[in-house]
């Protein structure tokens, strides 16, 4: 990505912070961050082991299904650095590029690696489409607020319906979305011995985030019930997916803004689970720090060494 996209948008994610603290109670915001409880921060950090765990699971079976093998521990290492880089990077995705690029050069194959990650990113985003639905089922606020919107829209969504559909016209008819594309979603997702694996995987995986999400309204001292708070949770999670920011910041702070305020509650406590989930997103992703640091000190001894062994003129 070239720089100037870059620091467009960590200036786009601390832009929309700042208006969010201008116009809530940043006071109360702050107090509410500051009060934190270390027993759900250490559940909240501990989920994020298993989460791990299972997500580096769902990419080695994906690649697996592709003919691209990858080793349990090295595809452990590689979440673990791709979820860092993807919370320090621009975009959201350059750790999942990054891991992909590590995975295809050591293969003949190379575009199975690349092929892997996008499918599994994209059997999570979809899991998570799902949960968000069910979600809107089970909270008549937010219903009622998607009528409000929906009503004020009507024309941009009919126009948005028109233009997908000429545009999967225009795909089927240049034959983009059969064949080879059809074949490698058949082996890897649409398969009937597999999709109910990726399905169980999946789920596991969002489930895993909204649960981390809850134990950091706990952890400010939220007491809303449970059975009010979850239904909140996919929607804010499912707008990080934008990538205008650094790891959603601002993003997802502002969509958790307008989804407690549709939902009748206060948008200030909304930002402040927010906040604290981003916080704790990033000190769960560190391990990845590590295995980045370490992966550097190869690099630099197995330079070393091969200067070392040069012959002398």
């Amino acid at each position: 990505m070239r720089t100037g996209g870059a620091i467009w948008r960590y200036a786009i994610g601390a832009a929309l912070l700042i208006g969010l603290a201008v116009t809530l109670d940043s006071a109360a915001i702050g107090a509410a961050i500051s009060g934190a409880s270390p027993g759900w921060l250490i559940a909240a950090v501990l989920l994020s082991v298993p989460q791990v765990a299972l997500s580096a699971w769902r990419w080695r079976y994906t690649a697996a299904r592709l003919g691209a093998p990858l080793g349990r521990r090295q595809a452990y290492a590689e979440y673990y650095l791709a979820t860092f880089l993807n919370q320090v990077l621009p975009g959201g995705v350059a750790g999942d590029a990054a891991r992909a690029w590590r995975h295809a050069r050591n293969l003949d194959a190379g575009h199975a690696a690349w092929q892997a990650v996008v499918i599994e990113r994209a059997s999570g985003q979809f899991v998570l489409l799902l949960c968000a639905l069910a979600a809107l089922a089970a909270s008549v606020p937010l219903q009622s607020a998607l009528v409000r919107a929906v009503d004020g829209m009507a024309g941009w969504i009919i126009a948005a319906l028109i233009a997908g559909a000429v545009g999967v016209a225009v795909l089927r008819r240049r034959g983009q979305l059969s064949g080879h594309i059809a074949a490698v979603l058949g082996r890897s997702l649409l398969a009937r011995d597999v999709w109910p694996v990726q399905l169980a995987a999946s789920a596991g995986v969002v489930l895993s985030y909204i649960t981390v999400y809850i134990c950091c309204a706990r952890l400010i001292g939220v007491t809303l019930p449970t059975a009010e708070l979850w239904p909140l949770v996919p929607w804010v999670l499912f707008a990080m997916a934008i990538p205008l920011s650094v790891a959603g910041w601002g993003v997802r702070e502002g969509a958790a803004a307008v989804i407690w305020a549709a939902a009748g509650l206060d948008p200030a406590q909304g930002v402040a689970i927010s906040v604290t989930y981003g916080l704790v997103v990033l000190l769960s992703s560190l391990p990845g720090a590590l295995v980045l640091l370490r992966q550097r000190a190869r690099v630099a001894s197995s330079s070393r060494s091969n200067s070392v062994s040069l012959p002398q003129a």
